[in-house]
């Protein structure tokens, strides 16, 4: 699998999260390794979610696993708190904030 067909599966099962409510700026980054190996970020920013294919230095948090974890992720089928305990994905930066990230796997949950 590409780069960008990791990138492309990714943003469309996140682009079903609903964040209309948020109001607040979050950003992450993700760095894929192995096969597909890349980084891209998603930001929510004015209630509006964004997916991009490029490093966000700015970023909240860092995520660093390999596509297949994301995938799961992404399409609601691993928790990312329970990817993160048994070492299938490593978190950088506010980890706060980063376990939002689960609200954005489950497609139709609103993120307040």
């Amino acid at each position: 699998m590409t780069y960008e067909e990791v990138f492309d599966k990714t943003r469309d099962d996140l682009m079903r999260a609903d964040v209309s409510d948020i109001r607040e700026h979050l950003a992450f980054q993700f760095n894929i390794v192995g096969e597909g190996e890349g980084a891209f970020y998603v930001e929510i920013r004015d209630g509006r979610l964004y997916v991009e294919p490029y490093e966000y230095y700015d970023r909240d948090a860092l995520f660093i696993c390999r596509a297949d974890t994301l995938f799961k992720i992404a399409a609601g089928e691993l928790d990312p708190s329970f990817a993160y305990t048994i070492g299938k994905i490593k978190i950088r930066g506010d980890v706060g904030k980063a376990l939002r990230l689960k609200q954005l796997a489950y497609p139709g949950r609103k993120l307040r």
